[in-house]
């Protein structure tokens, strides 16, 4: 009877054990599923866009300076509507823990409607950001580590102003320090260079044709940020190898020459200062060499400066150079109550242009906006706008046009 009561007793305290262990692994696997957050978020949105100038008919839908009309007439009569769906957005991103100890993986996937390159003017998938983060080291698509998305203000427009850094690039980031209110990132990014080759032809009329950018070096970037109750500043730097070849082989006569690279760089500063209780004034000053691709409108990365050929030079002379850009920003969001809000500011891009570049060649573009938008409830914005920019080419006119926009915005988002 002693044997039967113990063995009882031990099945009984395996039995309890068992027990015990399943609710401990179960409370565990809850623990681990409240770690966990999954969301689901965008907005459909309506533009309704009227110019009383001409854009490039591929980009109604966005105000760039540099696709206004320049010469006049250029796209046509002056005055154009459109209607678009293209700045809908839809994405998900969230938080999965790992092993404890460790930090979780945030992951981000977002795209638009917003079709640019050979795909401009349509209304198609344009991916805005895909990356994952582990702790330190972030991998994939997202805003360039020269970047700075928080003085982007507050408009309606697509493209916003054109003196801006805004680049979404794919990167490998690393932020080695991170504290409550700095942070210190560097990493490379995709290297993309925008060949300009101006009046090159004049040395052979088929060499201008067979240029293309050449991409050896990644990009390297880096930005220090410091942000408190006063807003934010940050200081951003990037280095660029920037290469370019000839297509052709020694049967063409090309043998991939001219061929080399230039340094190009870019030192910008930005930040925001709050003032009363929600307002902004966002500002951003940039300068460097060869930085175009980083822009939000306006430039080109490499061009050639030099002699044409001539009496005295009859071979001509002339050599890549990095082309140097500056850009501004200066805005102010207003909260005029919970439901009222607006924002007005001036932003431009100038280039310094080379010698050798050819007559309508971007040269600086100039945009002003302000608005009106109006929030009855959080998940819906109704607002207007309106915007004036110019297009100043070399050795032409200066061209502008003068946007009305209104805009309906039905926000969504879930978190699972």
């Amino acid at each position: 009877m002693a044997t039967i009561r113990k063995t009882g007793a031990v099945a009984l305290a395996q039995v309890v054990s068992a027990v015990l262990l399943s609710a401990g692994a179960t409370a565990a696997a809850q623990a681990a599923d409240t770690d966990k957050v999954f969301e689901i978020y965008g907005f459909a949105e309506a533009d309704a866009i009227y110019d009383t100038g001409r854009m490039d008919p591929d980009w109604d839908d966005a105000f760039r300076p540099s696709k206004i009309a320049n010469p006049e007439g250029e796209y046509g009569s002056d005055g154009q509507a459109s209607l678009s769906v293209k700045q809908s957005r839809f994405g998900v991103k969230g938080t999965l823990p790992t092993s404890e100890g460790h930090a979780p993986v945030n992951f981000k996937f977002e795209f638009d409607l917003f079709g640019v390159g050979s795909d401009a003017g349509q209304t198609t998938f344009r991916l805005r950001h895909a990356y994952g983060e582990w702790g330190s080291l972030l991998a994939g698509q997202t805003n360039s580590i020269f970047m700075d998305i928080d003085v982007f203000p507050n408009v309606i427009d697509y493209w916003g102003p054109d003196g801006m850094v805004f680049w979404r690039n794919v990167q490998i980031r690393w932020t080695p320090w991170k504290t409550e209110h700095s942070s210190f990132a560097i990493g490379i990014e995709e290297p993309s260079n925008d060949v300009d080759p101006g009046q090159i032809r004049e040395f052979d009329p088929t060499l201008g044709n067979n240029l293309q950018s050449d991409e050896k070096v990644p990009n390297l970037a880096a930005h220090w940020r410091t942000s408190g109750d006063w807003g934010h500043v940050q200081v951003a730097g990037i280095l660029r190898d920037l290469g370019y070849d000839s297509k052709g082989t020694e049967e063409n006569g090309f043998s991939n020459k001219p061929k080399g690279s230039v340094t190009g760089w870019g030192v910008n500063l930005s930040g925001s200062i709050n003032v009363f209780e929600k307002d902004k004034i966002l500002l951003q000053v940039v300068y460097g060499d060869g930085i175009a691709s980083y822009m939000n409108d306006g430039g080109m990365d490499l061009s050639a400066q030099g002699q044409l050929p001539s009496e005295a030079y009859p071979d001509g002379k002339a050599h890549a150079e990095a082309v140097p850009l500056t850009g501004i920003v200066a805005y102010y969001d207003h909260y005029w109550n919970d439901e009222f809000s607006s924002s007005i500011g001036y932003s431009t891009t100038y280039v310094d242009n080379t010698n050798l570049q050819s007559d309508g060649t971007y040269k600086s573009g100039q945009y002003a906006s302000a608005n009106l938008l109006y929030t009855p409830v959080p998940s819906v914005m109704v607002g207007g706008e309106v915007i004036w920019g110019d297009l100043e080419v070399l050795h032409g006119d200066t061209q502008d046009d003068v946007r009305f926009q209104f805009t309906v915005k039905y926000n969504f988002g879930i978190k699972l």
